[in-house]
């Protein structure tokens, strides 16, 4: 699966973004998509999944209540609407699939998107 991610930029804080990451190539067998996010000096973290089945979705305690993800199966698109955004927001945000039921560690997803920026100003 070939994953690009786009809508990230430049905001100040208490802005929102949506980013989108749309899928192509071999998509069958796909179970779940997330988007993780990494900042400089920091480890790679979850921030939401939605599984391809059933829609359910799976937050991080930080952004519960401020983000929401959702997919758009027409255009193999993945959704991530960032509201009330914090200067601690401020990542390289990937989307990932995978093709199991875990979602919250990089090693459950096998493909990776090339990631887009989000920088929130205080």
């Amino acid at each position: 699966v070939q994953l690009q991610a786009s809508g990230g930029g430049l905001v100040q804080a208490g802005d929102s973004l949506r980013l989108s990451c749309v899928a192509s190539g071999r998509t069958f067998g796909t179970y779940m998509m997330g988007w993780f996010r990494q900042a400089p000096g920091k480890e790679r973290e979850f921030v939401s999944a939605i599984r391809w089945t059933d829609y359910s979705t799976y937050y991080a305690d930080s952004v519960k209540g401020r983000f929401t993800i959702s997919r758009d199966n027409a255009k193999n698109t993945v959704y991530l609407q960032m509201d009330s955004l914090k200067p601690e927001d401020t990542a390289l945000y990937y989307c990932a699939a995978g093709g199991s039921s875990r979602y919250s560690f990089p090693w459950d997803y096998r493909d990776w998107g090339q990631g887009t920026q989000v920088t929130v100003s205080s």
